[in-house]
């Protein structure tokens, strides 16, 4: 992508897709931010990003429009637009799976959404947040936004947060791939597969977060009942179930020694153990009957 100077997107009402547009690029471009519609001369210069306004899609000029795109088009939105020309598209729309849903939402409406999602249209007005209240509510009262005001940076920051998540999740997933061990233990009246990470030097603070998800890719991920991974808190464990499998229920070791949490719903346990053989009789002893 040409360096941009300037992020231009249109003026009046803001939506969610623009905003996160510009903030996706204010984590890789220290750019001020205008809200103005374009002249033909921002339109000609690459170095004028023009998101969401302009009726233009051109990649190589910066520009980033999805209104004159076909009404028959998968839903589009200029986040996306962005997010393909960085190259992250389809990681996005693995790992953030609320990019769909917003995709839908600008392009055909809350009804068609709403429709799409399999809920009632009031089901979408309780889930807004105040939050994005308010970041889209001053984002739409600024005609220009630029370094070091507060707005500004933390649109930098949920850029930010957004890639990470995007790049980290990824990384997770082929790091799992070279650890991951799978036990096969006697879970209450049968069999069940428990995933257990071994605790290395190398480890990623939070790789236990990619988790369900790397299991949800496997072919064998129906006969997972749960997992063990390290405890970022401590040198110990955590325990828990996989998609909250009825199977385990960890309050039945609460009373173990080495066990010093144990979540009251059951589905979560923290113990001091590290030894494999240890780990595995307690798996066992929360599927007891």
């Amino acid at each position: 992508m040409i360096s941009p100077k300037l992020l231009l997107t249109h003026p009046g009402g803001a939506h969610k897709d623009e905003f996160l547009a510009c903030c996706v690029l204010l984590a890789r471009h220290t750019v001020a931010v205008e809200r103005r519609e374009p002249a033909e001369a921002d339109l000609a210069a690459p170095e004028v990003c023009v998101i969401d306004v302009g009726h233009r899609h051109e990649p190589a000029l910066n520009n980033f429009d999805h209104h004159q795109l076909p009404r028959d088009l998968p839903p589009t939105c200029s986040l996306s637009l962005i997010l393909q020309h960085l190259g992250l598209y389809a990681d996005a729309r693995e790992f953030c799976e609320w990019l769909e849903a917003a995709e839908w939402f600008d392009c055909r409406g809350p009804v068609d959404t709403a429709k799409w999602l399999g809920v009632e249209r009031s089901v979408l007005a309780r889930l807004i947040s105040p939050v994005d209240l308010t970041l889209l509510r001053r984002f739409a009262q600024a005609t220009r936004l630029e370094p070091g005001q507060p707005l500004w940076e933390v649109m930098r920051m949920v850029g930010e947060d957004i890639l990470g998540h995007v790049t980290s999740s990824r990384a997770k997933l082929e790091q799992l791939a070279g650890l991951v061990v799978r036990w096969e233990l006697p879970i209450g009246a049968g069999p069940g597969l428990v995933v257990f990470i071994p605790r290395t030097d190398t480890l990623a603070d939070d790789v236990a977060s990619g988790l369900d998800r790397f299991i949800e890719r496997q072919p064998w991920a129906r006969d997972v009942v749960g997992s063990v991974y390290p405890d970022r808190r401590s040198g110990g464990y955590g325990l828990g179930r996989f998609r909250d499998n009825p199977r385990l229920n960890f309050t039945r070791i609460a009373g173990e020694p080495d066990v010093h949490f144990a979540h009251a719903r059951g589905f979560v346990a923290k113990t001091s153990a590290s030894s494999v053989a240890r780990l595995q009789d307690l798996v066992i002893a929360a599927g007891r009957l």
